[in-house]
């Protein structure tokens, strides 16, 4: 009877280690029994079986040190933001607000091929601060070596660690003691905690909160590298991105030269900034004046091509906008646009043919942002009017001309943000006349060897460029 009352509590030991949950690797939702269709995300066939171990002591983790923590007036603690780590590449300094902040846990997605590797990379070998650690579970220690030596010179305080096993890792950190800590990539960690394969929700949840205990404990600041879905959006749980104190998106079209790296979230500073790049065959190179490279140079007698000022974030940059107007070949009229919101390009067309005159529904419509950049400024609505009439009526524009403005529906132009900042780069470009709207307050008819011209209907732009 002993040796029975003895054996029960074990018996239950073990039933509790094999404890298992099902887990949607769409949002993260737990269940304990599988379901067909999830009903936090409505997605079909997500839920996966997930063994999950009990907690202990030992796998406890708080993202504060050992010692008791009490709650204390919170003017009496002292403010870190001024004080940041600069890296060798200008253009992620101005994305993350100015440099790198001790202790900060960044997430970076982007497509495949788009070159997030490469930045980090270069990251890497730039930071001249003390030791970095590079972290590669997708890569060999070789190919990571033919990689740098191609985008730059290597240096002895970089170390490469190609492992996946989350504990080991924590070691690696507490031996190398760095000073800055690069994961390629996240979806391929795995804690020996969770059964579960890397890359599923319960992996990434909770390698990610290891990894933002070692950043907030030992402040040293942590850069992943993060899939993306089909959808464009990261993969993993939510939670990851509101784990992290900085999320960046490298995006571009892989087959143009140009790369654009964009905060969507920044605990430390403006989600408004943006990095531009140009890859290149030794690596990216960031594009200190971007406008130059985008307008190019082109043959001032052909037709269907505008400049529009748009802003990117705070800076503004000058895009030539190209369109296509010809006769529907097969009745139905197509419409394409690259770079472009399609569904605006509709409206647009719209416009044009209601408030105008043109008529423009059995016409083919092709719509290009020239450089393989995609833009959402509303004040590109006038310089795509106008490559649209010019293209139309095959009458080339004048090359010394910049157009920004906003088009309603009723046909007028509304005002756009940082018009100022818009004509000066006009300005700086060498552009004689720029349009706008005549809603905009405050501006002034002459800018230097600029002339601000003011419009209030897409029938003037009309009569005032042809």
């Amino acid at each position: 009877m002993k040796t029975g009352l003895i054996g029960a509590p074990f018996l239950v030991s073990i039933m509790a280690k094999e404890r298992s949950q099902y887990v949607c690797q769409e949002c993260g939702a737990t269940s304990a029994k599988w379901i067909g269709k999830c009903p936090s995300c409505n997605e079909w066939n997500t839920y996966v079986e997930e063994k999950v171990l009990p907690e202990t002591k030992n796998t406890r983790r708080s993202l504060v040190p050992s010692n008791q923590q009490t709650a204390s007036p919170l003017a009496e603690f002292s403010s870190t933001t001024g004080v940041r780590v600069e890296l060798g590449d200008s253009e992620l300094n101005r994305v993350l607000g100015g440099g790198l902040v001790p202790g900060s846990l960044m997430l970076c997605g982007g497509e495949p091929g788009i070159g997030k590797s490469t930045l980090l990379l270069q990251t890497a070998m730039g930071f001249t601060k003390g030791k970095v650690l590079y972290v590669s579970g997708e890569e060999s220690p070789e190919q990571i070596k033919m990689r740098a030596e191609r985008i730059g010179t290597l240096h002895e305080s970089l170390f490469v660690l190609p492992e996946t096993n989350m504990q080991i890792i924590k070691e690696q950190v507490d031996a190398v003691k760095p000073d800055l800590v690069i994961v390629d990539s996240i979806q391929t960690l795995h804690t020996p905690l969770l059964e579960s394969s890397p890359g599923s929700v319960s992996q990434i949840r909770e390698t990610a909160a290891d990894l933002l205990a070692i950043a907030k404990t030992k402040h040293i600041p942590i850069f992943l590298i993060g899939h993306i879905t089909k959808d464009g959006a990261l993969a993993g749980p939510k939670v990851l991105e509101h784990m992290v104190d900085v999320v960046l998106q490298f995006e571009g079209d892989r087959y143009h030269a140009f790369r654009i790296l964009r905060t969507v979230k920044n605990r430390f500073g403006s989600t408004h900034e943006l990095g531009i790049y140009e890859m290149a065959g030794d690596g990216l190179h960031a594009v200190l004046n971007p406008s130059a490279l985008l307008i190019g140079e082109k043959d001032p007698s052909l037709s269907g091509s505008a400049i529009a000022a748009s802003m990117e974030g705070m800076r503004p940059i000058l895009l030539e906008i190209q369109a296509l107007v010809s006769s529907a070949v097969y009745g139905t009229p197509q419409r394409s646009a690259t770079g472009y919101d399609m569904r605006r390009l509709n409206m647009l067309l719209a416009v044009l043919e209601k408030r105008c005159g043109f008529k423009l529904a059995m016409k083919d419509v092709f719509l290009n942002i020239a450089g393989g950049l995609r833009v959402e400024d509303p004040a590109l609505d006038l310089a795509v009017v106008a490559a649209c009439l010019s293209s139309s009526l095959d009458l080339p524009l004048s090359q010394d001309t910049a157009l920004a403005g906003e088009i309603g529906l009723s046909g007028e132009i509304r005002p756009v943000s940082r018009i100022e900042q818009r004509i000066a780069e006009a300005e700086k470009m060498g552009f004689k006349r720029m349009i706008v709207s005549a809603y905009n307050r405050n501006i002034k008819k002459k800018y230097g060897d600029l002339e601000v011209i003011g419009v209030e209907k897409v029938g003037d732009v009309h009569r005032l460029l042809f």
